[in-house]
């Protein structure tokens, strides 16, 4: 374990603004499904799983009290409005890899809300020992590609028709990826 890590919830400043961050548990369960609700179903694509699913979501939850996933949560007035997840799989040879997946409301994009919320998750990833962070989306989603370059993460692979949406269309997923001893150096 490092000696680096954050105490939550607690409330922090982003440009101009000010939001509550806290640890997801089960009582965020119906506040999650309604943040989820408001995403364009498009930012969603790069999820494994559908997490417009109620059943989805449940098991996001129950996840995390059993080590598989680190969430985060932000909320500004008491309402979701960003949250994060950074999941685990001790049992893979990649243990040592956390997967990054990161939702920010639509209205908040692009003032820093999303680029807190990637900090506080290398905080976790430090914590945790992991060495590697691993984020993955369309490639369409050029804003959210770039937001991950511009503080350090790199392409790794494009899979090609790897993500269909509900409507039958395929699309190419990016994956890219962040090696964490570079961020603690």
């Amino acid at each position: 374990m490092n000696s680096v890590s954050r105490e939550y919830p607690r409330t922090v400043s982003y440009n101009d603004a000010k939001v509550e961050l806290s640890l997801l548990s089960a009582a965020d369960t119906e506040a999650l499904k309604a943040f989820i609700a408001t995403l364009p179903e498009h930012d969603l694509l790069y999820l494994d799983r559908d997490v417009t699913h109620p059943k989805v979501v449940e098991a996001w939850v129950k996840a995390v009290p059993k080590g598989q996933i680190k969430s985060i949560v932000a909320r500004e007035n008491g309402v979701i409005v960003g949250c994060t997840a950074l999941v685990l799989r001790e049992l893979s040879w990649s243990r040592h890899v956390g997967e990054l997946r990161v939702l920010v409301s639509p209205t908040l994009r692009g003032k820093g809300l999303g680029r807190l919320l990637i900090q506080e998750c290398f905080i976790q990833a430090l914590e945790l020992g992991l060495s590697k962070l691993c984020v993955q989306m369309t490639v369409d989603q050029r804003a959210a590609i770039a937001g991950f370059e511009s503080i350090g993460f790199r392409a790794e692979a494009v899979f090609r028709n790897h993500v269909k949406d509900r409507e039958g269309k395929l699309h190419d997923l990016a994956v890219l990826s962040h090696d964490i001893n570079e961020v603690q150096a």
